[in-house]
């Protein structure tokens, strides 16, 4: 059985933006956090990838500050941009990163992996990009729910190509990630209203997933816990582990 833990916070407030400790941000992403112009990109990219120092720094007996990130070879064309890991990093220790609206999705696996979680868009935006999804992915959505089931639908394909390392170059007609692909799991995860989101893994074994709702624990890249965070563990209400099946067709929700 594969290990999997993910980590849906919501991103902070302004107000609670001030306890983020950026100083456990190396150069490039400082200079990647100051290229946004607008606030609320700033502070969602500043959460994420200070979460995401804190969830690795924990895992890795490592100091947030002290990790190192490197890009594996892209599978489809050798160069330096395929999934992202641990600069000398143990072998065994595969994450994904996914941020948008006011979540950040955090994937930790012994296996590759990918996660993505997205705002549902408007009818009218998922109207219009439908067109480019797989044709049994089309099928899947409802005419009366077509944002939201379109918004699963991106989601799962999403995490698949993030999980294969290519992400939205690949020819999104390509893969139906409507069920899992051969030697793939890909599964709903529990989102707060408004959004979708899903996480797939290089497993043909079933996995179970250990949900965080907070970052408790994960060491002291905050200086202190936004307030945000703990209400989203209430909000979602579900069990710590819960066994993750594939999509059956139809179904809809999360598993």
């Amino acid at each position: 059985m594969s290990d999997l833990s993910v980590w849906a916070l919501p991103v902070p407030t302004t107000a609670e933006s001030d306890d983020l400790d950026l100083t456990v941000l190396d150069g490039q992403e400082r200079r990647r956090l100051a290229a946004f112009r607008r606030s609320a990109d700033r502070r969602r990219y500043a959460f994420a990838h200070t979460a995401l120092r804190m969830v690795l720094g924990q895992l890795l007996d490592t100091a947030p500050e002290a990790l190192r990130f490197d890009r594996e070879p892209c599978p489809r064309c050798r160069g330096p941009h395929g999934r992202p890991v641990v600069a000398g990093g143990l072998e065994g220790v595969h994450f994904s990163l996914s941020h948008g609206g006011d979540m950040a999705f955090i994937g930790v696996a012994s296996v590759d992996v990918g996660v993505d979680v997205e705002t549902v868009p408007s009818i009218a935006v998922a109207e219009e990009l439908t067109p480019l999804l797989h044709p049994a992915e089309q099928r899947d959505i409802r005419p009366d729910t077509p944002a939201a089931d379109f918004a699963r639908q991106w989601t799962r394909k999403e995490a698949y190509l993030k999980g294969l390392g290519i992400g939205l170059s690949r020819d999104l007609h390509a893969d139906d990630t409507s069920s899992s692909p051969p030697g793939w799991r890909i599964n709903d995860l529990p989102a707060p209203a408004g959004y979708a989101a899903a996480v797939a893994l290089r497993t043909a074994s079933r996995p179970r997933l250990v949900l965080h709702r907070s970052l408790d624990g994960a060491g002291t890249g905050f200086r202190q816990l936004p307030h945000s965070t703990r209400a989203e563990r209430r909000e979602l209400q579900l069990p710590a582990t819960v066994p993750l099946e594939p999509r059956r067709r139809g179904g809809g929700g999360a598993p």
